[in-house]
């Protein structure tokens, strides 16, 4: 009908007559007003279908669908759905669907379980089955491009498109009505004949277009936040399903601090950019409808506000490449620090025990200072952004007006009010524009950095051929099989030359020295591997056990189901056979224990055995498992080779690694590897007879077995073997009966109740407002606030002089043309220019403040959060899974980067703006405040009332983030046993469900912020209207109609949303800086120098180690690990710590580094107390080689001498002890060879070499070996122990070990059992008591040999 009667009234005015604006204006306005019935009535009843039909056909067969709606509540079961899935019209207008979590969120602090479920359609798993379709669609050549993934985001969300476009432009019409009415309003107030009922068809216009203005924008708003919802979803999806695919060769090329960069800062970019989607188009319409009002009103002046427009607009094109470069640098400078803040997380363990986390710090900071150099450039442009686009709209009326009088062009009050009211709608878009383009900018470079990622090489499914299952006897075929895991060097190939058959049901063992490519070997069978030419064939499921081990943060019995349904029968029978039971029993939950990042708080062995118990009951047709029994001791490796390998996979093909020859009779097809190649195959007899490599690995082995078997005082281990019992000595077994007596008592009181008795807790999550010391600290962090004065007074000066301009303008000017000036016009003119020149100035102070204190308090943070947490003790990154801590050194350090200043500087702005508007109202009529008083209390009240629930909305988001990324973090580096068990759908489940979780705060949040600000225009459109009523019931003549019109001026954009919408950024944002202070408030260690306490130089001189009743917990909320400890180690032995997996044997290496303080006891080295000296001082006179071999992303020389402390010949040196230095001579860039992200181009073997060059390079008197050996074969083993043997003489070596022919020719035995002593005494000693556990284990051993 609007439509009707518009063609109408275009017929009469094309016929000549004459048509009233304030026709036309009701036209637009009711058009509109229909448009809005429209949306409300089909948006209402059907956006919760949205889409969700299309995709029904797709999801039906996927198996995941179910388990995600059982997780999240979907539709389907009526589980706590969103309001808004099935609100009424009304509901949807007002937001009102918002109602009842509001109510929740003011009775009570929300928690994720209060906030509820999405739609079905804003469901993870229809919004990225939906955009892959369309990707899919857009082109089948497979190449993903920065544009074919823009267009498949926005086909995607086709529809919440094209209803934001059509809202922008209801909003963009409408916010133009008020201007051009100014001028008949101020018409009406200085014409005294006028009818009463004009006034109020004004007023009525005025209100509509608020009222339809304040309801586009609002659903305008929750529409981009929705979009920017989805946008998140389906790039988190993305990249996460690609990192599941990337081939080995790719995740070398995108390291895993990158990788956390694309979700933590691009994907959340390119979220945002649906804000500024339309505004390449709204903008221009904008300044069009504002440059029509100023012709309606200046004529030809107009002309010269539309260059001076353009030319300004232009100038963004220089700004924006520069931002574009300075935010390309900045994020790849960013990438570079988070790269080596993850790696240095990782390995912090190593770094604590090495002393080098200092070296690290500095190395984080300087990327830091490397990042900050192209921050301070970015910032720098924005500040110059800021103060010209701030400035703008003031520049554009002084030559616009200066125009006018130049050229004659009359002004008076009601042509200068709607040119002042429209220069407001220019400054609008001149001042979104640099922020429109400097996002523009960084979501395109986010969006190519995404793409790159995407661009990646994904493993190659078909390089293994998968025959159908029991079609043929052969499980393994390679023929004529070459690979490579360079593509790039063809020339050097890792495999060569292999052809071998295995048929189902043999074992097969892989034997060979260090770097023979036993690990690689596994790989190409698994189809990791690059292959050059060849064939492979399998047949049947697989399953894997990695030798670098990868265990899920999560309960213990998630890890050994691994997806797969309960069976409590096998899953009893598999942890008995993995020795599992006993360990359990001593966990404090059984196996619902949650188990820290990268099972932080297992011991090696049982890190190994959970991994063994989750390819067992897995079930599959072939297992690969690769150095399995390395980790764990003698007789458990024993009893797992027996239970496992020949028990329950009797009947199931086995190939398996191994450098323990012991293990090799038993196989059916032993595979001899040297320098990528196989050397020998057959079984076990048939290739000994051949000598050559086999001999050399089981010779080695023999003669290590005759070390030992030298071992004897008054008996010969062969009466041992038969049983002859010689005596009692120092631990019989009486001390064995006691112990066994007492340690079920202890692990019984020490069981914690309750869930804070797991190691890793819930993320702290601060409750109530964000403290005002929190903003307190921010502000006064950088010169203690001093800049904080000036910048509030340029602010205040700036508005001040801002309304004294546009006094000066009215005031000075006739109230109509028919009058004389009675200024002239130059005065006029250079008044005006004064006043604009000064407010411009203001900005370009506060601007420039406001970044430097930013920078600095910035910078300033960031090092005291990283000096924090690297000055941490080990038990904070034990339980703190180091997502939580990424998520602070990216997206909260992002955040006080940028955002925080900016929305400390946009709510200074909209505070006193605001003050000001309210000022100049009053100012016509004071009892206006009987009207804007109650509104704001009323506003104030609403914003207390959603203020809890929208604090609380946020800190769940930030929360639910963490674990996305951490998610991420542990799939990225278990992608390998993801795919082998064909658990990728499984895991991608996973992701979509944490997506969903961190969704539904968002989603949520989104929609209480427009619930608040609804209502505050209302209120506030509602109270403009009064005022207007107010204004033109006054008799003619009373009121200054200039003056007047200049407050209808101010009122036109005034909103309370518009300050709480920059509060609650504000303290959104804010939260980033609670966050980060949360993290420089942590206990610290104890210091690293002691300057009242330091040792000389030559401590320790002998190296004698003295443990007093020492015991140790990792945790308060934890049992002892360590009982009770007296012993003592005298200077220059050989001291060789045995006992079974998780008896204690590391910890007590930790507890004698200080990595943890005892409970109670003490340790002493030569005399001096270590807990009364400084930690430095301790552990860099101390050496070590770890458990888990490590090696850092860089060079060769960088990972044996970080501290750069010797000479190449010293390091030449080192490697050639150690039996690396040919290998390392043959590579191209020899010292300097590269090294990647976790020494993946290292085997397990080399990287434990490594370790070995670096303490020979330290030469201590204390040297710990914690399973040194363990990936080693036996013959470089022995190598490694003579080098020992002739380069620590006179050291204190304390050897951990699982090989008992490691520690055949040590001084001592201590063998430790649940954190007690249970035989400390020389081997000879303790093998002449055959009831010693040492004897047992030594004779197990050694009949198991030659057996």
């Amino acid at each position: 009908m609007s439509c009707s009667y518009l063609i109408i009234h275009l017929g009469f005015y094309r016929k000549q007559s004459s048509l009233p604006s304030l026709l036309w204006v009701s036209n637009v306005i009711s058009i509109i007003g229909g448009f809005f019935s429209c949306y409300f009535g089909l948006f209402g009843k059907g956006h919760k279908d949205e889409d969700f039909h299309f995709l029904e056909t797709l999801l039906k067969n996927s198996p995941s669908q179910n388990n995600v709606d059982d997780e999240q509540g979907s539709s389907s079961n009526g589980e706590n759905i969103t309001p808004y899935a099935n609100a009424n019209l009304l509901s949807i207008v007002t937001f009102s669907w918002m109602g009842p979590l509001l109510t929740i969120g003011n009775k009570k602090t929300l928690d994720l379980q209060d906030v509820p479920q999405l739609a079905n359609c804003d469901s993870a798993n229809v919004v990225f089955a939906h955009f892959i379709n369309k990707l899919e669609s857009n082109g089948n050549d497979g190449h993903i491009s920065t544009l074919k993934l823009g267009k498949a985001l926005i086909l995607s969300m086709w529809k919440d498109f094209v209803w934001t476009a059509l809202f922008t432009i209801a909003y963009s019409l409408t916010s133009s009505v008020g201007p051009y009415l100014i001028h008949d309003f101020v018409q009406y107030l200085n014409s005294p004949h006028q009818q009463k009922y004009k006034g109020y068809v004004l007023v009525f216009i005025f209100f509509l277009s608020k009222l339809i203005s304040c309801l586009s924008n609002r659903h305008l708003s929750f529409l981009s936040r929705k979009m920017a919802i989805r946008v998140r979803v389906a790039l988190f999806a993305i990249i996460y399903k690609k990192s599941l695919r990337l081939s080995s060769q790719s995740k070398q090329c995108h390291t895993s601090g990158e990788n956390i960069n694309l979700l933590t800062v691009d994907v959340e970019r390119t979220g945002l950019f649906s804000w500024y989607l339309h505004d390449f188009w709204r903008l221009p319409l904008q300044i069009v409808l504002a440059l029509l009002i100023l012709y309606k009103r200046l004529g030809l002046a107009s002309l010269v506000a539309f260059v001076i427009t353009m030319i300004l607009m232009l100038a963004n094109a220089p700004i924006g490449k520069l931002q574009e470069k300075f935010q390309g640098e900045l994020m790849n400078s960013k990438d570079r620090r988070m790269k080596v803040t993850s790696e240095a997380l990782r390995n912090m363990r190593i770094l604590k025990l090495q002393g080098w986390e200092m070296k690290f710090l500095t190395k984080i900071i300087k990327l830091r200072n490397s990042e900050t150099r192209w921050l301070k450039k970015l910032l720098c442009t924005s500040f110059i952004t800021a103060f010209v686009y701030l400035s703008a709209p003031m520049f554009v009326s002084m030559v616009t007006f200066g125009f006018c009088i130049l050229m004659g062009i009359p002004l008076d009050s009601e042509k200068v009010l709607s040119a002042l009211a429209t220069f407001e709608i220019l400054r609008g878009p001149i001042y979104i524009l640099p922020d429109s383009i400097a996002m523009a900018v960084q979501t395109k470079v986010s969006l190519s950095r995404i793409v790159s990622f995407l661009c990646l090489d994904d493993h190659h499914s078909n390089i293994v051929h998968k025959l159908p299952r029991n079609s043929t006897k052969v499980a393994v075929e390679i023929v004529n099989g070459n690979f490579s895991w360079d593509l790039h060097s063809l020339n050097s190939l890792t495999l060569k030359d292999l052809n071998f058959q295995v048929y189902h049901g043999m074992k097969v063992a892989i034997c060979g020295s260090v770097g023979s490519g036993k690990s690689s070997l596994l790989s190409c069978i698994l189809g990791e591997m690059p292959k050059i030419s060849g064939t492979i064939r399998l047949n049947g499921t697989k399953a894997y056990v990695a030798q670098s081990f990868w265990i899920q943060s999560g309960k213990i019995v998630d890890n050994i189901l691994f997806g797969k349904e309960m069976d409590k029968e096998r899953y009893e029978m598999i942890l008995e056979i993995c020795s599992l039971k006993n360990d359990l029993e001593l966990c404090p939950f059984g196996d619902q224990t949650i188990i820290g990042e990268r099972g932080i708080n297992l011991s090696g062995g049982q890190k190994q055995r959970i991994q063994i118990a989750r390819a067992l009951y897995y079930d599959a047709d072939m297992y690969l498992l690769d150095d399995p029994f390395s980790a764990v001791d003698a007789q458990t490796g024993s009893h797992l080779f027996k239970e496992c390998l020949l028990g329950i996979l009797s009947s199931k093909t086995v190939i398996y690694v191994t450098h323990q020859a012991e293990f090799l009779s038993s196989a059916d097809l032993i595979l001899v590897m040297r320098n990528g190649r196989i050397t020998q195959a057959g079984k076990y007899n048939e290739i000994l007879s051949l000598g050559t490599d086999f001999m050399e690995l089981v010779g080695a082995h023999k003669k290590a077995l005759e070390d030992l078997s030298s071992v004897k005082h008054g008996a010969t281990l062969e009466k041992l073997i038969n049983g002859e019992e010689d005596g009692n000595g120092l631990c019989g077994e009486k001390s064995i009966q006691n112990d066994e007596e007492r340690e079920p008592e202890i692990y019984k009181n020490e069981k914690p109740i309750g869930s804070e008795g797991q190691l890793v807790q819930e993320e702290k999550k601060e409750n109530g407002g964000v403290s005002l010391s929190i903003y307190w600290k921010y502000i006064t962090t950088a010169y203690k606030g001093a800049f904080i004065p000036p910048i509030l007074l340029t602010q205040i000066l700036f508005e001040l002089l801002h309304v004294v301009s546009s006094y000066w303008m009215v005031l000075a000017t006739p109230v109509s043309e028919n009058l004389d000036p009675h200024i002239r016009g130059s005065i006029l003119i250079f008044v005006y220019v004064a006043l604009t020149i000064g407010s411009s100035l203001c900005v370009l102070i506060r601007s420039m403040l406001i970044v430097i204190v930013g920078y600095k308090t910035a910078t300033l943070l960031f090092n005291k959060m990283h000096l924090c947490f690297f000055r941490a003790p080990q038990s904070f990154f034990d339980s703190t899974p180091s997502g939580r801590i990424l998520n602070r050194a990216s997206i909260d350090q992002s955040a006080v980067d940028t955002a925080i200043p900016h929305q400390i500087e946009e709510f200074l702005i909209s505070i006193i703006d605001f003050l000001g508007t309210i000022a100049v109202i009053s100012q016509v009529a004071w009892k206006i405040l009987l009207v804007f008083i109650p509104m704001t209390v009323i506003c104030i009240w609403y914003q207390q009332y959603y203020q809890s629930t929208s604090r609380e909305l946020s800190r769940l988001a930030r929360i639910c983030q963490a674990p996305i990324i951490q998610h991420f973090a542990e799939s990225s580096l278990g992608s390998t046993t993801i795919r082998c068990f064909d658990q990728e759908e499984r895991f991608m489940d996973t992701n979509l469900k944490l997506v969903d979780g961190y969704s539904r705060p968002k989603f949520h949040l989104s929609g209480a912020m427009e619930w608040l600000f609804f209502r505050m225009d209302i209120l506030t459109s509602i109270s403009y209207v009064i005022s207007l009523i107010f204004w033109i019931s006054f008799p003619k003549g009373v009121l200054n109609p200039g003056v007047v019109g200049l407050a209808v001026t101010y009122g036109l954009h005034f909103s309370m949303h518009g300050l709480v919408w920059d509060l609650s950024i504000l303290e959104n944002k804010i939260i980033s800086v609670e966050r980060i202070l949360q993290y420089t408030c942590i206990p610290s260690e104890p210091p690293l120098l002691v300057e009242e306490n330091r040792p000389s130089h030559e401590w320790p001189s002998q190296g004698k180690i003295d443990f007093f009743d020492l015991q140790v917990r990792y945790a308060p909320h934890l049992p002892l690990v360590l009982q009770g400890l007296t012993c003592t180690f005298f200077g220059g032995m050989k001291i060789g710590i045995i006992g079974r997996t998780g008896s204690g044997k590391s910890t007590l290496v930790q507890a004698l580094f200080r990595k943890i303080e005892p409970t109670s006891g003490q340790i002493w080295i030569d005399g001096i107390n270590i807990s009364k000296i400084g930690l430095h001082d301790l552990r860099s006179q101390l050496s070590i080689i770890p458990q888990d071999p490590t090696m850092f992303e860089g060079t060769l020389r960088s990972n044996l001498d970080p501290l750069e402390e010797y000479t190449d010949e010293q390091i030449w040196e080192a490697l050639d002890k150690c039996h690396l230095g040919d290998k390392i001579r043959k590579k191209e860039k020899k010292l300097d060879f590269a090294v990647t992200e976790n020494g993946e181009n290292w085997s397990m073997g080399q990287r434990q070499l490594v370790c070995l060059g670096r303490v020979l390079l330290k030469k201590s008197k204390v040297l710990v070996l914690d399973e040194a050996t363990a990936s080693v074969d036996t013959a470089t083993n022995n190598l490694i122990q003579q080098t020992l043997r002739q380069h620590f003489l006179s050291s204190t070596v304390i050897t951990i070990a699982h090989r008992i022919t490691s520690i055949a020719d040590v001084d001592l035995v201590l063998l430790l059992n649940n954190g007690f002593i249970l035989e400390y005494d020389s081997p000879a000693k303790l093998l002449e008591i055959k009831s010693s556990s040492f004897s047992k284990l030594v004779r197990e051993y050694t009949q198991r040999c030659s057996s």
